[in-house]
């Protein structure tokens, strides 16, 4: 089975432990092994990408995804959801001014106390305020995963459809000291694009977590393109996932080592709700994902890694 599309992946993996150069984290002194500049692509009428060498977590990539589409910002939807993957964030946050509260007692306190989650739930700038609230400098907002998906209808055959969570006004030292994002922006922009009647998208990630997070964002954007699809009246045509920096953390190369010593099985498919037809009409019932038999979970630590660093707050 090495025609086996997830095979792109683990030798990606493989790639990265036999080839990755060492770095240091500046703000966490954790250790990666990087490779720059990779490429894997699924033709998504031959199944949905979702990986089978190990489990991942598909309620989380459903829900996380529908966050974004939703352009909301505030992580009380996810804990209401039970989805946990961006707690991490707003709790370190907390912790810098507040010393009263575990991180179960923060998350309890986000899902039980409205006014707590509208202050300290809330992350700006993340993925789904900029993909549908990006803030203009006339105050207005831009709605730009709408405009995409409209442009494609009136143009099939435009080229400009691309959508960004790259705003160097709050990013690094380019932001104003004190207005830095506080959170990786890591999978930065996309494309959406119409080849012989399908749709296309091409995500660029400029900084990738090779075995937690790249799984995670192969099956969130294959979603994303499965259901602009879906809203366009067209099949989805191939994903194209291109990186710039694609890392191992340290603590994580024997799992990736146990990972790619499996055998992939088939991929599932994915079912959306035909009547669904425009893109705030869309909800997390309408996704059904069928014959999904994968490996069991390959369990690792979530590295708090890149984004904000103090230094950057620093200005010379």
């Amino acid at each position: 089975m090495k025609n086996h599309p997830e095979y792109q992946y683990l030798d990606l993996v493989k790639d990265i432990l036999e080839n990755g150069d060492e770095q240091t984290d500046r703000g966490t002194k954790v250790k990666t092994y990087s490779v720059f500049g990779r490429q894997i692509r699924f033709d998504l009428s031959e199944g949905f990408p979702l990986l089978t060498t190990k489990r991942v977590y598909w309620k989380g990539v459903l829900h996380e995804l529908f966050w974004f589409m939703s352009g909301q910002s505030n992580i009380k939807y996810l804990v209401d959801n039970n989805v946990h993957i961006w707690d991490d964030y707003p709790y370190k946050i907390y912790k810098e001014s507040h010393d009263d509260l575990t991180k179960d007692e923060f998350i309890t306190k986000i899902k039980e106390d409205a006014k707590f989650a509208e202050k300290w739930g809330d992350l700006k700038h993340i993925y789904g305020e900029l993909w549908r609230r990006w803030p203009a400098s006339d105050g207005s907002e831009i709605d730009q995963l709408a405009w995409a998906i409209k442009e494609l209808k009136d143009d099939p055959s435009a080229h400009n459809t691309l959508v960004t969570s790259w705003n160097p006004e709050y990013l690094y030292t380019m932001a104003p000291s004190g207005k830095g994002v506080r959170f990786p922006i890591c999978h930065n922009m996309y494309q959406l694009n119409i080849k012989n009647g399908k749709v296309c998208m091409q995500l660029y990630q400029r900084s990738a977590d090779i075995f937690l997070g790249v799984p995670f964002n192969i099956a969130s954007y294959a979603l994303l393109t499965v259901i602009v699809a879906q809203l366009l009246g067209r099949e989805p045509g191939e994903f194209v996932h291109t990186f710039g920096d694609v890392h191992i953390y340290e603590n994580h190369i024997e799992q990736a080592k146990e990972q790619i010593a499996r055998e992939p099985r088939p991929f599932p498919k994915i079912l959306i709700n035909p009547s669904v037809r425009n893109l705030d009409d869309f909800k997390t019932d309408d996704v059904t994902l069928e014959d999904y038999n994968p490996w069991p979970p390959i369990k690792a630590e979530l590295t708090v890694a890149g984004g904000f660093y103090e230094g950057d707050d620093k200005k010379t």
